[in-house]
């Protein structure tokens, strides 16, 4: 089954949130960021890094850091583009979080929460742990007001013209 076929699913409204692993717990830099997220988002879209995988949490802060440098000193962003990052070690990494507007999908940056999966997924879908946290986290915005209930939920592809978030985890048609 497809990525988003999978979280559109199970992504029932509950009051409870999972753990989030904040910026300074994984020793990323600081935002300088100032562009407030206009919440509630009508959209969460989808993404991949294209990068390593990682299934351990010190694997996934490693690539956390490794991402936000990328985007910082490479492209010159004010921080990492993603609201949230998630690993395969199903922990959840905040990114700027929910109340930053994000830079990962350029016209849906204003209007959608990113999400990200740290690895490449055009040959695989991220496993059940990770795909489990997208779910938590959707169902925990939704809960906390900052994604609409009626949301819709995207892939990278489906907004821009990119191979992101993979084969494996777009739905077609």
């Amino acid at each position: 089954m497809k990525l988003l076929v999978i979280l559109a699913a199970v992504c029932a409204i509950t009051n409870g949130c999972p753990s989030i692993i904040s910026k300074s717990a994984w020793k990323g830099r600081g935002t300088k960021c100032n562009v407030k997220l206009n919440t509630p988002v009508n959209n969460v879209v989808i993404h991949h890094t294209e990068g390593a995988f990682c299934s351990s949490q010190s694997a996934c802060m490693t690539q956390a850091r490794n991402i936000q440098k990328y985007h910082m000193d490479s492209k010159g962003w004010c921080d990492i583009g993603y609201n949230f990052l998630i690993g395969e070690d199903s922990n959840i990494y905040e990114g700027r979080g929910w109340k930053i507007r994000g830079a990962h999908a350029t016209s849906y940056n204003p209007i959608s929460v990113g999400i990200s999966f740290f690895g490449s997924f055009t040959n695989r879908a991220p496993n059940a742990k990770a795909l489990k946290a997208a779910q938590d986290l959707i169902k925990c915005g939704v809960s906390k007001g900052f994604i609409r209930s009626t949301y819709t939920l995207k892939g990278h592809r489906n907004v821009m013209s990119t191979d992101c978030p993979g084969n494996k985890s777009v739905v077609e048609g």
